[in-house]
């Protein structure tokens, strides 16, 4: 047996972005983290480091040149919105629960592991979640 065969991720995340479903995925970021009521500099850690400017480019809806490691950002953030709405039946909670302390993760919130700013953080939360809502 192939180890590929044997390791298994998220269907998003192993196969390829196309540059539309990119635009796309920059577009509904944009609209996720207004739901999410993050800053600017928010924002910019959780896309790994996206400068202000071109934050604010994106918020404009000018969305340029989009790299694998940030395709694969916006994965897992779209990944962690949709374990929230599956935990959630009301958007509001799901959106209002990424900022609340959590026993599980020792008084921080889901945001405040997300901010450390690797896209290990945003893998491990949407696993957790994925875990959480029973999807494994």
């Amino acid at each position: 047996m192939q180890l590929q065969s044997i390791v298994t991720t998220p269907a998003t995340v192993g196969s390829a972005i196309s540059d539309e479903e990119a635009g796309a995925l920059a577009r509904t970021t944009v609209n996720l983290f207004k739901a999410w009521k993050l800053t600017d500099l928010e924002a910019c850690i959780l896309l790994g480091g996206m400068s202000a400017r071109t934050w604010a480019r994106w918020k404009e809806g000018g969305i340029g040149r989009i790299d694998r490691d940030l395709r694969t950002r916006m994965a897992h953030l779209m990944g962690i919105h949709k374990g929230l709405r599956y935990l959630f039946t009301e958007p509001a909670r799901g959106y209002a629960w990424i900022r609340k302390p959590n026993a599980t993760f020792g008084g921080q919130s889901a945001l405040d592991l997300m901010l450390r700013g690797e896209i290990s953080d945003l893998a491990a939360m949407r696993e957790w979640l994925d875990a959480e809502r029973g999807a494994w």
